[in-house]
């Protein structure tokens, strides 16, 4: 994902399943649709009409996108140590759970934004970057922790229309929402088909099942902007750092190994030279006998 505002979003038209309460789109009888809607045929043919992927929104500001870009970076780094490539994380791109949802969007109906930020694991990695979330393409599989980030814009619909897309279709299992202008983080995890507010441990922090890892907040620098960032840290509470943070680390322990090497190496000397000169003392001591 690039550091531009242009973003890629919708992914769901402002109807979800019955029991939401919100309006179900409508059904269409095309053979194909009908034969699609099947499981794991939908996979196998071509849709009836073309994907949306972009619909040239920008995002709010550019601090979301860094926010979003960070995210995915450290989330990438630790599956990676890892050694897992079984996953996806991402953000700005279209979702599809459905078909029916897929045309809806395609005909120019209503969606919501997509996620800013969501993790999917169990899912093989693609040659080429994925320009959409084509749920029926991966094994039905769907978003498993979703991070919003709040503006005035959004905070509305973030905080009460898509908590029911999230738990009633896709059963996200945990849920963040993190308003970066004012530094406030909350944390939902899924029970009983409804979103309940996490308790934070003792550092302060979201303790994430899905990712094995602890979200929780940061101020620093980031991409030359000073900001309170929403980080991961390790269970014994270590922040991830970013690719150029862990080349600094590197970095600053390869220079504190060399001066360690160069003190090893003075102290040699200087034992080295008290004892070349205790020797060459001993000798002139026997030759005054």
């Amino acid at each position: 994902m690039g550091v531009s505002c242009s973003r890629r979003r919708g992914f769901v038209p402002c109807c979800l399943e019955a029991r939401s309460g919100l309006r179900i789109p409508e059904t269409y009888d095309s053979e194909r649709e009908i034969l699609m809607s099947r499981p794991g045929a939908a996979a196998s043919l071509p849709l009836p009409f073309e994907l949306v992927v972009d619909d040239g929104i920008p995002m709010d500001n550019a601090l979301h996108v860094f926010q979003a870009t960070l995210l995915q970076e450290l989330v990438i780094r630790v599956m990676k140590e890892r050694g897992r490539e079984d996953f996806y994380a991402a953000g700005n791109i279209f979702v599809y759970y459905s078909v029916e949802q897929a045309r809806h969007v395609a005909k120019g109906g209503s969606y919501f934004r997509g996620p800013d930020f969501f993790f999917v694991q169990g899912v093989p990695p693609r040659p080429q970057p994925r320009t959409a979330w084509v749920a029926w393409e991966e094994g039905d599989r769907l978003p498993e922790l979703i991070v919003e980030l709040l503006s005035p814009s959004t905070e509305s619909v973030d905080r009460n229309e898509k908590p029911q897309l999230y738990a009633g279709v896709f059963r996200t299992p945990e849920y963040y929402l993190y308003k970066m202008e004012t530094g406030e983080l909350e944390g939902f995890r899924l029970a009983r088909g409804s979103y309940k507010p996490m308790l934070r441990n003792r550092h302060g922090r979201y303790e994430s099942k899905v990712l094995g890892l602890e979200l929780g907040l940061w101020h620093g620098l980031y991409r030359e902007q000073k900001a309170t960032w929403l980080r991961l840290f390790t269970p014994d509470g270590r922040l991830v750092p970013t690719d150029t943070e862990a080349q600094e680390q590197e970095k600053s322990l390869r220079e504190a190994e060399r001066q360690r090497a160069e003190t090893e190496r003075q102290r040699a000397e200087t034992e080295r030279q008290r004892a070349d000169a205790a020797e060459a003392e001993l000798k002139r001591l026997r030759a005054l006998l």
